[in-house]
């Protein structure tokens, strides 16, 4: 005989409803406005598990018995050596530019009337006015100016996350697999223990993802300066190197190089400009129907719809950080997705073959 409801449970059932109700409103409105934390808080992390096997690596150097960078000795060397290979790179590429730009300074006031007799030389040069370009070149000048003012406290903004986003990976590589042994606490053993095998094979596959874009940064950053200098640009070396670093960024990263490359062969010809124009339209055509779909499947063993697709979700959701972390987050949920849904799905269908024998 099946039990009654009272009214009083009815009555219960139904205040606790709307209180779920509202505790689930209020965390997601937390997570909202927390949004931004929670960003930076998981890119942080997943770079972090990225990072990771290059600190075993590190960790696992020997000098004949001894281990010299054991622990967090590991993640301090590598920190130092980025550091030191930062400031090298500074010593030996902004000394020219600053060189190089006070001496256009210095040349302005003459070249600028040599400039402007050119001009007139012109056909049709009469109608020019001088005087109008002249006005106009300083007042975009004071826009740009003004603009840079304005735009000092997004600047600033965005270095305090840039630190506090090296800060966190740094706390996650140091106190990480405490944090991540703690998580892994709130499930039972079973699925605790299916859950830690998934992650551990996405962070082998995450691993792999840095070696791909690592192979990605020294192929363009070579190239290009191959370019660079055949082209004899100023700057070829520094240019070629940053190129390479700002690979690590798609889109973006290679806009900046573009950028940065056209302004500086513009200094001297507009055959050096087209030379470079060409050059990133060839090779980045190459990197994306070829390279990256070739090394990426190859190192994460995803298909190249689904490098594409997100990406383009990425840089949609969170923009340059969401572009960054878009192949290692498709990495996670691709590990998931198979270990949680099409594996369960062939057991079901094992279980059910071996009932029917």
């Amino acid at each position: 005989m099946p039990r009654m409801t009272l009214p009083h449970e009815n009555t219960r059932s139904t205040r606790a409803s709307i209180v779920f109700a509202f505790a689930m409103a209020l965390a997601l409105y937390l997570v909202w406005f927390v949004r931004d934390v929670l960003v930076l808080l998981y890119v942080s992390a997943l770079f972090a598990v990225v990072l990771t096997p290059a600190v075993r690596a590190t960790s696992n150097l020997r000098v004949g018995r001894w281990r010299p960078f054991r622990g967090p000795a590991a993640i301090l060397f590598l920190v130092a050596a980025l550091a030191l290979l930062v400031i090298a790179f500074g010593s030996l590429a902004f000394p020219p530019i600053v060189r190089d730009l006070q001496t256009f300074s210095g040349e302005m006031p003459t070249r600028l009337p040599l400039l402007l007799a050119k001009l007139q030389r012109i056909p049709f040069s009469s109608r020019i006015d001088t005087g109008q370009i002249i006005s106009k070149l300083q007042d975009w000048a004071a826009q740009g100016a003004g603009y840079l003012l304005t735009s000092a406290k997004n600047w600033a903004s965005g270095i305090a996350r840039l630190v506090m986003g090296l800060v966190l990976t740094l706390c996650f590589l140091l106190e990480g697999d405490g944090a991540y042994r703690w998580l892994l606490s709130f499930f039972p053993a079973a699925p605790r223990r299916r859950l830690d095998a998934a992650l551990q094979r996405a962070s082998v596959r995450m691993g792999n993802w840095l070696l791909g874009q690592a192979s990605l940064m020294l192929i363009f950053g070579l190239t290009s300066t191959i370019v660079f200098l055949s082209l004899h640009l100023r700057y070829a070396y520094a240019l070629g190197v940053l190129t390479g670093l700002l690979n690590i960024v798609p889109v973006v990263g290679a806009a900046i190089s573009l950028a940065l490359a056209l302004l500086v062969a513009a200094i001297d010809s507009w055959g050096r400009v087209l030379g470079v124009a060409i050059f990133f339209a060839a090779y980045l055509s190459v990197e994306n129907y070829f390279l990256i779909p070739f090394i990426m499947k190859n190192r994460v063993n995803l298909p190249a719809l689904a490098i594409f697709v997100s990406l383009l979700l990425g840089s949609a959701l969170a923009g340059i950080l969401g572009a960054m972390v878009a192949i290692p987050t498709a990495v996670l949920v691709s590990v998931l997705l198979d270990e949680y849904l099409v594996r369960k799905g062939e057991d079901e269908r094992g279980r059910r073959a071996s009932s029917t024998d």
